[in-house]
């Protein structure tokens, strides 16, 4: 699904919704308060000065190291410069600044442009030479918020044994910004923010094998615009050979033309107030505005990946359709209830509301939705949103995530490359955020918490897990780390996760108290209702 066809179908106040909880973002906000206890100082040397991280719990952490040099004044809206070099030891305890974001649940509003910073885990005590298998997390965020202090990655690197790495990039105006007169300028535009993330991958190929880390065994992983960003990598010309494994968390591959970007590109000129028929004239107005004008005039800016440019040649999505990406293993997952994060905007909706969403999504065939989704005789206050979330997923009205979208991709990744699916079934954990009476189900993001402790919406998630979720989460962090070290998340003495195969696929279901089990297609696809909506166009995920 195109971004422009994603707007029309969320619609502004859902939209609205969504930012008041966080969303579409993945949701963290306790970890950007974590920093390294200095117990035993370790210093490492990089391409552009030595660094001294910080030990505790069995992990070595190395925080903010710039990768790239601010994108500020003339270096706004052009591809990142690299970091100049430091004299002596650089302290590297702290996570550096967030990159210029409005307040969400991912955390506060921030208007510092100097954030190219990326994170390093390892455990204590490695050798340079120990040549450890590397997990790079891009975090999620709608492409405009989040960071990469949201998932501190040492529970992964404690328990398995791998390299961590999380990494900052451009976000939303400052990141995705397409305009004619950029354009012009550097034969693209809007594809800033993917830019840094590839100049930081390219730093952990100069750089991993200090911290004890094989640059030829780079995994990339993200969830949500994260896994959008995952995507855009196994089809981006300039991401080859950066990685060799790679990770798609609840997310889709979406992208749109260049054209598209630079009509939205303009509207938000206007509305900061850099306005005219000369574009080179707006350039200049945009580059001297303030980051909080700029902030304050990007509420509604959508970030999207652009294509038909040097960055995506081609649509992300017919891209991987074709077979034209990386040939890497991969893993494909998604949360059984998605659409229950993004629905929370029909709570307390009643059933006129809910008959209108329908028709507004499905037209002449509203009637056809409404026998497999019927409102029941009997309902309360979140009747409308358990509706609303139950379509948003099976539907993949939100970008492809989730229930047939999610199918979709699997499959057709599982058609040139090794291919394993998941699908995060457990239904009652906390949820995201302590709303009473509402029950979050497997929504989207969800699952974040089970690998990365650090994940939150405000509220702590990973302190309320009973004991059979504790469970999940150590098996869930044995696969993720599995699949780092080998391309294969096969574990031993847990639950089988075969490759899956066409015409036979197999998804494995992720639940609590060592219950994780296989699902085959079939069950799947009658789960989320994909015979009925691989009919609707809404269902498209190109």
């Amino acid at each position: 699904m195109t971004a422009s066809r994603i707007r029309t179908a969320l619609g502004g106040a859902l939209i609205l919704s969504m930012t008041a909880v966080g969303l579409l973002p993945a949701t963290a906000s306790a970890a950007t308060s974590v920093t390294a206890s200095a117990s035993a100082p370790t210093v490492v040397p990089t391409d552009k000065g030595t660094v001294r991280g910080a030990r505790s719990q069995g992990v070595e952490r190395f925080l903010g190291i710039p990768y790239a040099t601010a994108p500020t004044g003339s270096l706004r809206w052009k591809p990142p410069r690299p970091a100049a070099r430091w004299t002596g030891v650089r302290e590297a305890t702290a996570f550096g600044n967030p990159c210029p974001v409005l307040p969400s649940g991912n955390g506060p509003r921030s208007e510092t442009e100097d954030c190219l910073d990326i994170n390093v885990w390892r455990p204590a005590g490695v050798r340079a030479d120990a040549r450890l298998p590397v997990h790079v997390f891009i975090h999620g965020g709608g492409l405009t918020n989040g960071s990469g202090a949201q998932n501190d990655e040492s529970k992964l690197v404690r328990e398995t044994g791998v390299i961590g790495v999380s990494l900052n990039y451009r976000l939303g105006v400052f990141g995705f910004l397409g305009l004619s007169a950029l354009t012009k300028e550097g034969g693209e535009s809007g594809n800033y923010g993917f830019m840094d993330q590839q100049a930081a991958l390219r730093w952990v190929q100069r750089n991993i094998a200090a911290f004890g880390g094989n640059p030829a065994a780079v995994t990339i992983d993200g969830e949500s615009a994260g896994g959008w960003s995952v995507c855009g990598h196994l089809v981006s010309p300039g991401s080859r050979g950066l990685f060799a494994r790679a990770m798609i968390q609840s997310g889709s591959c979406p992208s749109e033309p260049q054209a598209q970007a630079e009509t939205a590109g303009t509207a938000f000129a206007r509305q900061a107030g850099c306005d005219g028929t000369d574009q080179t004239a707006v350039l200049g107005c945009l580059r001297s505005a303030s980051a909080d004008s700029l902030l304050d005039a990007s509420r509604t800016f959508s970030a999207a990946f652009v294509d038909g440019t040097p960055t995506f040649p081609v649509n992300v999505r017919e891209a991987v359709d074709s077979g034209r990406f990386a040939r890497v293993p991969v893993v494909v997952g998604a949360n059984r209830d998605e659409g229950r994060t993004f629905a929370q905007g029909y709570i307390g909706a009643g059933k006129e509301a809910y008959l209108a969403f329908v028709q507004g999504l499905a037209g002449g065939r509203a009637d056809e939705v409404l026998a497999r989704y019927p409102w029941p005789e009997t309902s309360d206050a979140y009747t409308a949103a358990y509706l609303v979330g139950a379509i948003m997923t099976d539907s993949g009205l939100i970008a492809g995530i989730g229930g047939c979208g999610q199918r979709s991709l699997v499959r057709t990744f599982e058609r040139y490359t090794p291919t394993y699916s998941y699908e995060f079934d457990h239904r009652t954990g906390p949820g995201l955020t302590q709303i009473p009476g509402y029950v979050w189900g497997a929504g989207h993001a969800a699952e974040l918490a089970y690998v990365w402790p650090s994940f939150d919406n405000g509220t702590p998630i990973a302190p309320l897990f009973n004991a059979d979720e504790r469970r999940l989460a150590r098996e869930m962090t044995q696969y993720w780390g599995t699949f780092t070290k080998t391309g294969r998340p096969h574990v031993a003495r847990q639950p089988a996760w075969p490759a899956y195969r066409s015409g036979k696929g197999v998804t494995l279901s992720l639940r609590a108290g060592g219950r994780s089990v296989l699902i085959d297609d079939d069950r799947y696809s009658a789960e989320h209702q994909c015979s009925f909506w691989d009919t609707m166009p809404v269902a498209q995920s190109s």
